[in-house]
């Protein structure tokens, strides 16, 4: 008996700029393209609404709050973020490659969303390294 893995949501962060070699027109129309397959995604039942990022920023820290920079590279930007819904990181990227947005020099980052808590005693992103 052939058993499927369940489906889990992975969240999507588009990185980065545009193509500085690519033309306004071609950028457009792959935007465009991006609503498209977007929308009959979400459609589909295999990705979740996401949103675009604005410019604004603050960041909040032990050191208080910053709303005026300085914040991360620009090949660090975060534009924007969406959820899949997948049987696995593999089949959620897969289908993350298929924007047509890559083509145009954004990246996606596809990470698999931890339903547990967090505690201090299991490694995680937040553990300093020993």
């Amino acid at each position: 008996m052939n058993k499927e893995s369940p489906q889990s949501e992975y969240l999507v962060l588009s990185r980065g700029k545009w193509d500085k070699n690519v033309s306004q027109e071609d950028i457009e129309f792959a935007i465009g393209k991006f609503y498209q397959w977007y929308e009959q995604n979400l459609k589909d039942g295999r990705m979740k609404p996401g949103s675009r990022l604005s410019t604004d920023a603050a960041v909040v820290s032990k050191s208080g709050i910053v709303t005026d920079g300085p914040f991360g590279e620009s090949k660090e930007i975060v534009g924007g973020y969406w959820f899949i819904v997948a049987r696995s990181l593999r089949e959620a990227a897969e289908l993350a490659a298929q924007n047509p947005c890559a083509r145009n020099g954004l990246t996606f980052e596809i990470r698999p969303l931890e339903a547990a808590r967090a505690s201090v005693y299991n490694v995680s992103h937040e553990t300093p390294a020993s």
